[in-house]
């Protein structure tokens, strides 16, 4: 099943989906690898193309996966600018906003192993410690093919959210999946599954002519 989005309204109603996300319906492999497809098409840095893609589909895993992310969210709870302490404004939406995305980012630690499928992008070699610019082109190498993989799961009825925190504990993620910890390094971890309903509207974001600086810092355009 395909939506028939427009390219713009893609790009702006590809949203973060947990709470909708339906944990009964599986994801057929050979949409994961449509998906796919056309991630691979995303441009690399180099034109290296040196990503590897471990999807996860199998049960046992998942609920490994899950666990380690909880053990990560329970350290992440507590830091300074996570989800509940990371917006410092007196906007009476803003702040709504924000208790909506740590609810349903609670809901998704609490479930984390019942979505469908997931997604962990990976790149070659450590990445710790490398220059600004090594680590630049590297992670440009892989966050155009997960975000053209993240739109083409929207234009099928997927959802998808971008995840970080099981790297706290990357080794253990990747003794579960048999990834060669000194040779690979973990990018992310996308969960991925249908959606509950299909219609998704373009978040509350700051006016543009408050984050767009022109031609030299804090130079706004006329």
């Amino acid at each position: 099943m395909k939506l028939n989005l427009s390219v713009d309204e893609a790009l702006s109603t590809t949203r973060a989906v947990r709470k909708r996300l339906d944990f009964d319906k599986p994801v057929d492999a050979a949409v994961l690898k449509e998906c796919l497809e056309l991630a691979v098409q995303s441009p690399t840095g180099s034109n290296m193309q040196a990503w590897q893609w471990m999807v996860v589909t199998d049960p046992d895993k998942r609920k490994a996966l899950g666990d380690i992310y909880r053990k990560g969210w329970e350290i992440y709870t507590t830091m300074e600018g996570n989800v509940a302490t990371a917006y410092k404004g007196d906007d009476a939406e803003r702040i709504a906003q924000q208790d909506r995305v740590l609810s349903s980012a609670e809901y998704l630690a609490e479930n984390f192993e019942r979505a469908p499928a997931m997604l962990i992008p990976c790149l070659p070699g450590r990445l710790d410690g490398l220059p600004a610019l090594a680590s630049a082109s590297l992670f440009g190498s892989i966050l155009p093919g997960v975000w053209s993989f993240m739109l083409a799961a929207r234009e099928r009825g997927l959802g998808t959210s971008w995840t970080t925190i099981h790297l706290m504990h990357e080794q253990e993620a990747a003794d579960v999946l048999g990834i060669p910890f000194d040779e690979v390094t973990q990018c992310a971890l996308i969960t991925v599954g249908y959606t509950k309903g299909t219609e998704f509207k373009p978040a509350k974001r700051p006016p543009m002519d408050t984050v767009t600086h022109w031609n030299g810092w804090g130079a706004r355009q006329a």
